[in-house]
């Protein structure tokens, strides 16, 4: 992870993620699904062995957490970063694992909505109180707060009207381009091309500017099915045409997925790409 972390530092890459699966079912991981390890403990790791990399959270499955431990988990990695945080996060989908978690999937978009409230509430308010459905607190004090001012940014995951909405009252949003397939079983709404990827992009920073103002920032941030490109090279520059489409719709940020078979196989991979395409992009 050492090797992995400094050479995206080196390559000039935006950020680091990890996903959060911390009870995914056999059956999942046997159809396709993935080991993971715990996203706050391997960012704090990555935080130690680099200076310019941003941590990113890709995404953070929010009902799954107490807020106020979650608040206090990330404000640790934004200090111990020296601000380096970014979180993505989404309400989840794997039935299963919020089966193991004991917490009600039905119930998942009240308690996005709340934890999303307490951890800006914790982050930026000493002493913080707070009532809700789900949490309630008095006087609380989470310090130390975050080094960066109120919190770091929160991205939206996720396709649904719902998730541009929240997008636009936050700092971005995280949608993804997959398959109808996919889409089904990530229980969000698909996006086909990039030409409905940029009417929704529009939509999202005309939504922004009316809550937040013009110069509010927003940052977008999109996984398409090119994200493997390192995995399953394909024309160079197909994919340079890829991207910029992308960045013509409005789209900042790229996710990209490296082949995970080796340390060797992953430093070089992340070389190879940003010899090739590493110029003028941001790349998490």
């Amino acid at each position: 992870m050492t090797r992995v972390a400094r050479a995206a530092e080196e390559c000039g890459y935006d950020a680091i993620s990890f996903s959060e699966h911390p009870a995914p079912s056999h059956k999942w991981l046997s159809a396709g699904g993935h080991e993971s390890l715990d996203q706050t403990s391997a960012l704090a790791f990555c935080a130690a062995v680099t200076s310019r990399l941003r941590l990113m959270t890709y995404l953070l499955v929010l009902p799954y957490h107490n807020p106020f431990l979650t608040a206090k988990a990330l404000s640790t990695v934004d200090v111990l970063s020296g601000g380096r945080l970014t979180v993505v996060a989404g309400t989840g989908y794997l039935r299963s694992e919020f089966l193991a978690l004991n917490v009600d999937m039905t119930a998942r978009n009240e308690l996005f909505d709340e934890s999303l409230e307490v951890l800006r509430g914790a982050w930026s308010e000493v002493p913080f109180a707070y009532q809700g459905k789900h949490f309630t607190a008095r006087g609380v004090a989470s310090l130390p707060a975050p080094v960066q001012p109120g919190g770091p940014p929160v991205l939206i995951g996720g396709n649904s009207a719902r998730a541009r909405a929240r997008a636009a009252r936050n700092q971005g949003w995280s949608p993804l381009m997959v398959s109808p397939e996919v889409a089904r079983t990530s229980r969000t709404p698909g996006i086909a091309t990039v030409a409905e990827l940029a009417a929704q992009v529009k939509q999202v920073r005309d939504a922004a500017a009316a809550v937040k103002g013009t110069d509010a920032p927003l940052t977008i941030q999109v996984h398409t099915p090119q994200a493997g490109f390192m995995q399953r090279p394909g024309s160079a520059e197909e994919h340079r045409d890829h991207l910029g489409q992308l960045a013509d719709a409005g789209v900042d940020s790229f996710v990209l997925r490296p082949p995970g078979d080796s340390a060797d196989h992953t430093v070089e991979a992340l070389h190879q790409y940003a010899q090739t395409f590493l110029k003028g992009w941001a790349a998490a």
